[in-house]
């Protein structure tokens, strides 16, 4: 199976009418995304289904994309890049496997998205994006929407957030061509790192560390943007 999470656009603007109230045909979209999309794939863990049910995913998007936010693909958000699809952003959540304890590392904040999945679930997340825009965007969108356990910071993930490490999860949402050696230093011993590697082909890794190294498990096939900053270096 190939997902497509990623495609380039040559626009960066920002996101409008964060205000209004949620409509209920949007619960109901999201519904039957979770029924369809994830049930009916491999995503079983009930925290993450609970989590893919509560967060707004319309509210990520830019307004000209909103009435799209709860189809099976990725969508622009601007600054050539995309809010994963919800597929992506749930089985990269379930191969975490955290709980209400958890601390969480995010590597590409984006739109914010997954970081609220994320925060639905742990006691807390930390996320960086390069893109200043981005970040700031995502900073504002995720306070309005009351997400007080997540924290989000401007500047290149490639070497973690070490003072709040040691992490029970790094997720990563852009595609290195190698595992970034400060992200695992990070990990707590049964800590998982889910990241996608490589640049034609790309493959989305669990990597857990453990006392004796890293066990890493190729998942599925996947197409993320590259990680740019000091990966590319």
């Amino acid at each position: 199976m190939l997902c497509l999470v990623a495609f380039t656009f040559s626009f960066c603007r920002e996101q409008t009418g964060m205000k209004e109230p949620e409509k209920t045909d949007f619960q109901e979209q999201r519904r039957q995304m979770v029924e369809q999309q994830l049930q009916r794939r491999d995503i079983t863990d009930p925290l993450v289904l609970k989590a893919m049910r509560r967060t707004p995913r319309h509210r990520f998007v830019p307004a000209e994309y909103r009435n799209q936010s709860y189809v099976d693909g990725p969508l622009p958000i601007g600054c050539q890049q995309t809010i994963s699809q919800p597929y992506i952003v749930a089985i990269m959540t379930q191969l975490a496997t955290i709980d209400s304890t958890s601390r969480v590392l995010e590597i590409g904040t984006g739109s914010g998205y997954q970081a609220a999945v994320l925060a639905e679930i742990a006691d807390s997340v930390f996320s960086i994006e390069i893109v200043d825009e981005l970040c700031h965007r995502a900073d504002s969108t995720l306070s309005h929407l009351g997400y007080q356990n997540v924290e989000v910071k401007c500047g290149d993930g490639y070497r973690g957030w070490v003072e709040h490490a040691p992490y029970d999860a790094i997720l990563v949402t852009a595609a290195p061509d190698h595992v970034p050696q400060p992200l695992v230093d990070q990990l707590k011993i049964g800590g998982k790192l889910i990241i996608p590697v490589g640049q034609h082909h790309q493959d989305l890794l669990q990597i857990t560390k453990s006392e004796s190294g890293a066990i890493q498990k190729s998942v599925i096939p996947v197409r993320f943007v590259p990680m740019t900053g000091e990966a590319l270096e």
